[in-house]
């Protein structure tokens, strides 16, 4: 995400006024932190599990900027987060995913694989069973989520579905007339064949409600089995071609602020959240203490734990071979660079001797051949030699004559 997007997050109080508007319920807090779902934090205040400003919580009790909360061991502080525009993101859902945070049999979830938020949580906007596929919204405003899937906006859903035999057209005039279903009257807003053949059918369906399996439901009050159902619209978003499944990307500020006019919001407000607390680690357990030499640093302690200590303690371990050292002798500097946080110096490497190349008989370099200063050379075509013949060169020096 990019930088833009971030949220600011601040430990200013407000003024008396503000601060009020500003108090919110704790478990909201923690959700909107994204600590876990709201029935969740609420049995886990009535536990005890949570403290605020180091007082056990209680259920209902409120929270405003600065507070301090303690969970699971961790220090937390309220801030308000002052955001400019929500985030909002396009989730591919595959098959086999449940849009919730928690479940009971462990199975896998469309959060596990969302990017993680800085002080906040994503909000799904509206769900899809499991084995629905296609498009999923999330958001970080939860105003911004409830105002997309309340009834009274109108937001149409539109999906591709695969229904399993012949449907007949009296069966597609009632489903758009209308039908009773268990929860009240339901219809599809179009339905427009895409294909058919075989034993199935393709049909792209539009729908104006968000309940719970209304697709499927409506469907199967007509007697007919869907098999595959894939959203592929929500209002004015389309789900890219190019987005894989289990892959995810955002919406742009336009398009945002496009999503908040439709359902009749304006900016976003000011809520609160939780922001960890840096820098306020604990010792590590198990350090061991060096004391150096009370002669030289008297009441010095450190910890041989970090990297300082251990070169402190490095140097206090090398000897003193200076003459002044009582009863030793001046000793000779050892080769090489001593390293400080060794306790000896590094050794030299030992030098490898190259073994003399031997010659084959036959190969052997012919004698060298010398002319000194003071003796005549004669040549004939580049060739020549001393006067008298060639002088044969021994191994002791001689010099010329002057």
């Amino acid at each position: 995400m990019t930088a833009q997007n971030k949220s600011l997050l601040t430990l200013k109080r407000k003024p008396a006024d503000t601060a009020e508007a500003l108090s919110e319920r704790l478990h909201k807090v923690l959700a909107n932190a994204g600590k876990g779902s709201r029935r969740m934090l609420e049995e886990r205040i009535a536990n005890g599990e949570i403290s605020v400003n180091g007082a056990v919580a209680e259920i209902g009790s409120s929270v405003r900027a600065g507070d301090r909360v303690t969970l699971d061991e961790h220090p937390y502080v309220v801030a308000t987060d002052t955001r400019e525009h929500a985030d909002v993101l396009i989730y591919n859902k595959p098959e086999g995913e449940l849009v919730t945070r928690e479940d009971t049999e462990g199975r896998p979830t469309v959060f596990e694989q969302l990017p993680r938020v800085r002080g906040g949580r994503w909000v799904a906007i509206g769900r899809l069973d499991m084995n629905t596929t296609g498009l999923l919204l999330l958001t970080t405003d939860g105003d911004l989520a409830n105002a997309l899937m309340h009834p009274s906006t109108g937001i149409e859903r539109e999906y591709l579905c695969r229904v399993h035999g012949e449907v007949p057209d009296e069966t597609l005039e009632q489903l758009k007339s209308g039908v009773d279903l268990d929860d009240g009257p339901a219809r599809f807003d179009s339905i427009e064949l895409v294909s058919e053949g075989g034993s199935h059918s393709w049909f792209r369906v539009t729908i104006g409600e968000g309940r719970n399996r209304e697709v499927r439901r409506l469907w199967d009050s007509q007697g007919f089995l869907v098999s595959r159902l894939k959203r592929i619209r929500y209002g004015s978003i389309e789900l890219p071609r190019t987005l894989r499944r289990g892959q995810s990307e955002p919406l742009d500020e336009a398009t945002v602020k496009a999503l908040r006019q439709k359902s009749g919001l304006g900016d976003p407000q000011p809520v609160l959240t939780l922001s960890p607390v840096l820098r306020q680690r604990r010792a590590q357990r198990g350090v061991t203490e060096y004391k150096p030499d009370q002669r030289e640093a008297p009441g010095a302690w450190t910890g041989s734990y970090y990297n300082e200590a251990r070169e402190l303690t490095a140097f206090d371990r090398i000897r003193d071979d200076g003459p002044g050292r009582p009863g030793g002798k001046r000793k000779r500097r050892p080769r090489g660079d001593v390293n400080g946080n060794v306790a000896r110096p590094d050794k030299p490497k030992p030098r490898k001797h190259k073994k003399k190349r031997s010659v084959a008989p036959g190969q052997e370099l012919p004698s060298v051949r010398t002319w000194f200063a003071g003796d005549e050379r004669k040549g004939n075509n580049g060739r020549g030699g001393n006067k008298g013949g060639p002088r044969r060169h021994s191994g002791k020096n001689h010099r010329g004559r002057h």
